[in-house]
């Protein structure tokens, strides 16, 4: 099945580079709402399911036991930019539990936003792993390892007993069978999973609305998405689609991106949830995508609507700040 042509990029007028995709949109029932494309594809959800991952924080009780706050639990399902505010939240958490930075197995990088980045090569000889965008996941695994009595050596392969209990999380939420035949390596060292488009929508429709779900992860999962709605900074960052997204409608918008042009999106109002994934991978495809599909379940005309469309429809403009084309979602995305 050829996915679809859902995002194009023009340049005078012509079109100068098109974007094939899939999208899926699901309530917690399970009911298909709107598709796009082969939503029965296996794909790497990537950074996208962090707040899948994070469950265990919650259903472990290391959340309560260490006091964990919505800032630390927003670091716990984040892929931030590596900002100061970042890398102490998440120095904290480790704190909190009697490790240092030590204790992390997922590499290091420089931040990923501009202004912090000439801060730090200005002031730091390297980075550390408390500035990869993946520490706050880290560190709130760390905290689960501590409360479980789980040796922390190891911690992101696959047979650790942290990565089989995250394993058995999302097989239960998305429903598809998890094993080494579909796993690869994220690109912060932990185990990552090819699973159906229509099955990511729905595992966070489920967490979304508790359907389907026990008492336990239900109010788990509630918290997290709750967490996150209310620190979007901590989620991603300083003008980062993630955080945009929620400070536009606060408490009404939930999105996580993910790598190779994967983003999700839960809605509270609606109870439905939102899945896409670029096929080539292209973030500012997959940003367009999950704009337009968020948009869709807003009433026509309201000013959060419009808002939204006009992000995912967009002109692109040079240094000198002239307009030379727009990036813009096709009919593929309103069928």
């Amino acid at each position: 099945m050829q996915n679809p042509v859902t995002v194009e990029v023009t340049r005078g007028h012509r079109v100068e580079s098109r974007h094939r995709g899939l999208a899926v949109v699901v309530d917690g029932a399970g009911k298909l709402l709107f598709s796009a494309g082969d939503i029965d594809a296996g794909v790497f959800p990537r950074s996208a399911c962090k707040a899948m991952q994070a469950l265990p924080l919650i259903e472990s009780g290391a959340a309560d036991a260490f006091s964990l706050t919505d800032k630390e639990l927003a670091l716990a399902c984040s892929s931030h930019s590596g900002e100061d505010a970042h890398v102490a939240t998440a120095a904290g958490m480790l704190e909190k539990v009697g490790h240092d930075l030590s204790v992390l197995e997922c590499g290091a990088h420089w931040s990923s936003d501009q202004q912090t980045l000439i801060h730090q090569a200005r002031t730091l000889e390297a980075p550390t792993a408390l500035h990869n965008n993946c520490s706050g996941k880290h560190s709130g695994f760390i905290c689960t390892c501590v409360q479980s009595g789980f040796n922390p050596k190891g911690y992101v392969t696959y047979d650790h007993p942290l990565q089989a209990e995250i394993r058995a999380v999302m097989a239960d939420l998305t429903g598809a069978i998890l094993s080494q035949d579909t796993c690869g390596t994220d690109g912060c060292s932990i185990p990552t999973y090819a699973v159906p488009l229509k099955g990511l929508a729905h595992g966070f429709a489920k967490m979304l609305t508790g359907e389907g779900l026990s008492a336990t992860r239900a109010k788990a999962s509630s918290r997290l998405i709750a967490a996150c709605m209310a620190e979007p900074f901590y989620v991603a960052g300083t003008k980062r689609a993630c955080t945009r997204l929620m400070q536009l409608a606060p408490g009404r918008i939930f999105a996580k991106t993910g790598a190779e042009g994967v983003f999700v999106a839960a809605l509270p109002e609606q109870g439905v949830a939102i899945a896409v994934k670029c096929e080539d991978g292209t973030t500012r495809a997959a940003e367009a995508m999950i704009y337009a599909l968020i948009a869709r379940q807003f009433e026509p005309g309201s000013e959060i609507r419009e808002t939204l469309m006009g992000m995912a429809n967009r002109d692109m403009r040079n240094w000198n700040g002239v307009h030379v084309g727009d990036i813009r979602v096709t009919d593929a995305l309103f069928g």
